[in-house]
């Protein structure tokens, strides 16, 4: 069983559980497939898994280590962003959504990708390499958003509360009697969001 996984904290993990979507962070394996780095590039993609009958053999040596996640919200919560090349047209939507939701960064239209890549890892990971959070008010909180409850993480849906397992989620509970929550999902990422990108989620309640 290969260390392949991305839970919503952003960690890289064992499971039998079998993912909906390829990621990318680069080179982060030995030739023995052991996991030696959490990643190697900023820019952290979310792919689909079947892209121009392209086969690959997982963690070969030497070439970026896939990873897999349970649905495209979990992804996000992670610190990942759509692929530029096997997801063109979620990418252009993402990126345009991005730069309308988050206009103080000053970045223009056609700003490159690797300037948007800076700022969500400066969102996802500080410099010891911890996960970073904020504080948001829960109803403020759009859905796809995964935040931190009693230590766990939980997305956010039709106004309920889904606790995240590597094979899918918990049925859906009532949200937490609290003005304010623990976000996991990076910040301009959320505001993405509530500016019309809405994520695949991996629960029957969402067409």
């Amino acid at each position: 069983m290969l260390q392949n996984r991305v839970d919503p904290f952003g960690n890289i993990v064992r499971t039998s559980a079998r993912g909906l979507w390829m990621g990318n962070r680069g080179l982060l394996h030995d030739d023995q497939q052991n996991l030696v780095r959490p990643f190697r590039l900023k820019a952290w993609l979310i792919c689909v898994l079947e892209f121009k009958g392209r086969q690959r053999k997982v963690m070969s040596p030497r070439l970026y280590t896939e990873l897999f996640f349970m649905d495209e919200a979990t992804a996000f919560a992670a610190g990942h962003r759509p692929c530029s090349e096997c997801r063109r047209a979620d990418f252009n939507k993402f990126k345009s959504l991005w730069l309308k939701s988050n206009p103080e960064y000053g970045f223009a239209e056609r700003v490159h990708i690797a300037e948007i890549d800076n700022i969500l890892h400066s969102e996802r990971m500080d410099e010891k390499g911890a996960k970073v959070t904020y504080t948001e008010a829960i109803e403020n909180i759009p859905d796809g958003t995964f935040i931190a409850f009693n230590a766990k993480p939980f997305m956010i849906a039709n106004g309920l509360m889904f606790a995240w397992t590597p094979y899918g989620y918990e049925q859906g509970m009532a949200l937490p009697e609290t003005e304010s929550v623990t976000v996991l999902t990076p910040r301009s990422v959320v505001n993405t969001f509530r500016a019309g990108y809405l994520p695949q989620m991996a629960i029957s309640t969402i067409d």
